[in-house]
C-alpha cells in the first residue's frame, strides 16, 4: 500500500489572491443577460404611457395573479435586477473569500476559484434573465394577455437555478 502524500490545506486567512481571466462562458452570459435586461427595461419604458393603472404584484402557486398594485410598482423589477446583478458581479472578484465545500490546496486552488466564480456568474445571469422575463410577463398580463408559461415559469426557473448550483457543487468535488 502506498503512503498518502501529505497535502497542505490552505486556510482561509492564507488564501492567495489570484488573477484569473474571465472565461468565454462568463463573458457571453454577461452580454446576453445584460442585453435581455436592457431590452426588457426599454420595453417597459415604451409601454409605460399605455400601461394600465393596475399591474400584477404577486402570483400564487399556480401562476395566477393574486395581488394587483399600481403601475409604479413594476419598476421594482429593474431595481431588483440591477442590485441582484451588480452585487454578485462585485463578489466574482473575490473568489478567495468564498466558502468551499472541498479543502483548498496549492494543486486545486485555481480550479476551485474558477469553478466558484463561474457558479456565481451563472447564477447571477440566470436571475437577471428571469427578472427580464418577469418584466415582459407582467406587462403582458397587465394588458390582459394569457402567458403560456404562467403556471410553470417559477418552477422551471428554480429547477434551472438549483440545477446549476448542483452542477457546480458536483464539479467542485471532481476538481479536487
Amino acid at each position: 500500500m502506498r503512503k498518502k502524500e501529505e497535502v497542505r490545506k490552505i486556510e482561509i486567512q492564507n488564501r492567495p489572491v489570484l488573477k484569473i481571466e474571465k472565461t468565454p462562458l462568463e463573458i457571453a452570459l454577461n452580454i446576453i443577460s445584460l442585453l435581455l435586461f436592457i431590452g426588457s427595461v426599454l420595453y417597459l419604458l415604451m409601454e409605460w404611457p399605455s400601461l394600465p393603472n393596475r399591474v400584477p404584484m404577486h402570483y400564487n402557486f399556480f401562476g395566477e395573479v393574486d395581488k394587483w398594485g399600481s403601475k409604479g410598482i413594476i419598476f421594482l423589477h429593474p431595481i431588483m435586477g440591477a442590485v441582484l446583478w451588480i452585487g454578485p458581479t462585485i463578489l466574482e472578484k473575490f473568489p478567495h473569500a468564498y466558502n468551499y465545500i472541498v479543502s483548498l490546496t496549492e494543486e486545486n486552488i485555481e480550479r476551485q476559484y474558477k469553478n466558484g466564480r463561474i457558479m456565481i456568474n451563472v447564477v447571477k445571469n440566470e436571475i437577471l434573465i428571469y427578472i427580464s422575463y418577469s418584466i415582459w410577463k407582467d406587462v403582458k398580463i397587465a394588458y390582459g394577455h394569457d402567458i403560456a408559461f404562467g403556471t410553470w415559469d417559477l418552477a422551471l426557473f428554480l429547477i434551472v437555478l438549483f440545477g446549476s448550483m448542483g452542477f457546480f457543487i458536483v464539479r467542485s468535488f471532481r476538481l479536487r
